[in-house]
């Protein structure tokens, strides 16, 4: 609509430069419900655009959740477990690259222009970074890979 006013009116477009964080783990046949894998780090003025999980067939039971956490400087504590997705099954095959980004429900895709501290729901900007961490829902009982990559605009 703004564009084709007479004139035409500037809209207040979100821009910048598209970065990507990503990380790679193996995870042991040993690992137990609640295990974490630290993949990559993203600041909090980040606008996340898209987390893509990608992982072998991590056994019988395994479920991963993609979430935030304070970085280790910061005591490495969880902010949301599964803020990207929620026991996303990775025990009945291997799950091919698939965006997660709005899974869970808890980031929506309503809040895909918010900065990543207004989307967790702070105040202010925390200046920081954070986490992002896969969480194993369920016991990982087969080794295998998971892959994370995550897709930003600062």
């Amino acid at each position: 609509t703004n564009r084709d006013a007479t004139p035409a009116v500037i809209n207040n477009s979100q821009g910048g430069r598209v970065r990507r964080a990503w990380g790679t783990v193996e995870a042991a046949a040993a690992g137990d419900a609640g295990s974490t894998y630290r993949m990559c780090e993203i600041p909090s003025n980040a606008r996340a655009i898209r987390v893509v999980l990608a992982c072998d067939d991590l056994g019988t039971t395994a479920t991963l959740d993609v979430g935030i956490y304070q970085n280790t400087a910061n005591g490495g504590a969880v902010v949301d477990a599964d803020f990207f997705a929620s026991a996303v099954n990775a025990h009945s095959a291997a799950v091919a690259e698939t965006m997660v980004s709005h899974e869970s429900g808890a980031y929506n895709i309503d809040d895909i222009e918010k900065p990543l501290w207004e989307a967790l729901g702070l105040s202010a900007d925390s200046n920081r970074t954070y986490d992002v961490v896969v969480t194993s829902a369920g016991d990982i009982d087969a080794a295998g890979t998971i892959s994370v990559v995550v897709d930003y605009v600062v």
